[in-house]
């Protein structure tokens, strides 16, 4: 830490205290994370939870920064050395009396849902989504704290007592930790409500006031869903029926499209309940994919302006004969054959060539054809000698040779039906 200057104290959790710092090297803010845990080797560092998912997840527009991670081997002291970031979630709506615009609630959530598809794309759930984890600087949104993350594909039973009370999911609560990913919608469900109205959706006391808070809101679930629950949990359980009351009463500010998005991430079964994926298609964020689109196009535009020699993509179509040829002919002549040749086999393009060609600067020699007319079916063509043309004479060793070759004459042969 003698690399940085403390400034301050930012907050303090059950396991870290959290300080602004100056960096001495280049006057930057950071937000340092000190462990309160003691750790005995680098190693030990290296497995902690919160650096894997940090080191997995960077860099993501919606997941904070991890800059640096400092370990005092003497002190068994680890720090987490991360952006620095205005506020929280609950830190923006504590005390606020006017509502915050919708189109920044949408921007806020369309982000969140952003983090959490990244996450859980990458084999990691949060756990712990809540207002006191979500940060903001101006109208950028990040999602910090991944101490209590756990991977998508390791082994149930989890710890039951993970999530804050009032965000946990309902498999969270009736089940002895057999839940999964879709928690982290739940709780992000909790927080829709929470940025848009400044109240907690239910705050529970405990957790059976937890429970009765959520019938209370959306009613008792059917009980084919409650024996789904009971199968995971030793201790059997039958609430009273109750209706629910429903958000919309409480929410008069916001749109039918918010209002059927939030209800889709509070669904009572994981199963029913949408995913990160699906909720960022959702026709509540229509204008902000809109108008993401729209910002691709232009920069990427401006791109092809600063370097208009950058290629595009290629499609994949078939290619022509004719259009191979012509890309032979043109690779052909862009690059003239030096002196390896080809590197690989290529098909030479076919020649044209007139019906009738006259050689007109070399006469045809007066060659004597050595066939006489056609034989007919019952005779036997028998060739004629070639008479020799030449300036030189055979020698006498070439007149004394005798060829061992003996010569027959093939009798005419007599097709059958087209056989042989």
């Amino acid at each position: 830490m003698n690399k940085y200057k403390t400034i301050g104290k930012i907050g303090e959790g059950t396991f870290s205290d959290v300080l602004k710092v100056q960096s001495l090297k280049d006057g930057q803010y950071y937000a340092c994370k000190q462990m309160k845990q003691h750790f005995e080797s680098i190693d030990h560092v290296n497995n902690l939870r919160e650096i894997q998912a940090l080191r997995r997840l960077n860099p993501h527009p919606n997941i904070l920064t991890l800059h640096e991670v400092i370990f005092d081997r003497k002190a068994g002291a680890v720090a987490l050395i991360c952006e620095l970031m205005d506020m929280n979630i609950y830190e923006l709506i504590k005390g606020r009396k006017k509502p915050l615009p919708e189109r920044k609630i949408m921007s806020y959530m369309y982000q969140l849902c952003k983090s959490l598809d990244h996450m859980h794309r990458n084999g990691i759930f949060h756990r712990d989504v809540k207002p006191e984890n979500i940060l903001i600087k101006q109208d950028l949104l990040k999602l910090g704290d991944f101490g209590s993350c756990r991977s998508i594909h390791s082994k149930q039973p989890y710890t039951e007592y993970i999530s804050t009370r009032w965000y946990r999911a309902p498999e969270c609560l009736l089940t002895d930790g057999y839940y999964s990913y879709k928690m982290d919608m739940w709780s992000a469900g909790c927080v829709f409500y929470e940025i848009a109205s400044f109240h907690p959706l239910f705050p529970g006391s405990n957790e059976l006031d937890q429970i009765s808070k959520i019938h209370e809101i959306i009613g008792t679930p059917p009980k084919k869903i409650l024996n789904k629950f009971k199968q995971s949990r030793v201790m059997s359980f039958d609430f009273p029926v109750r209706k629910g009351k429903g958000i919309s009463p409480f929410m008069p500010n916001l749109s039918n499209k918010s209002l059927t998005l939030m209800y889709a991430m509070i669904q009572y079964d994981p199963d029913e309940r949408i995913c990160a994926y699906e909720a960022l298609q959702h026709p509540y964020f229509r204008e902000l994919r809109l108008a993401e689109k729209q910002a691709s196009t232009i920069r990427r535009k401006m791109r092809l302006a600063e370097n208009p020699l950058e290629r595009e993509p290629l499609s994949l179509r078939r290619i022509s004969k004719e259009e191979q040829r012509q890309n032979f002919l043109r690779r052909a002549q862009e690059n003239r054959l030096g002196h390896h040749g080809f590197p690989y086999a290529v098909e030479l393009p076919k020649l044209t060539i007139p019906a009738v060609t006259n050689l007109t600067s070399y006469p045809n020699p007066p060659f004597q054809s050595v066939f006489d007319f056609p034989a007919t079916s019952d005779q036997v063509q028998v060739l004629q000698p070639v008479a020799y043309f030449g300036t030189h004479r055979k020698s006498e060793r070439q007149k004394e040779f005798k060829s061992p070759v003996k010569q027959y004459h093939l009798p005419a042969l007599d097709r059958r039906g087209g056989g042989y």
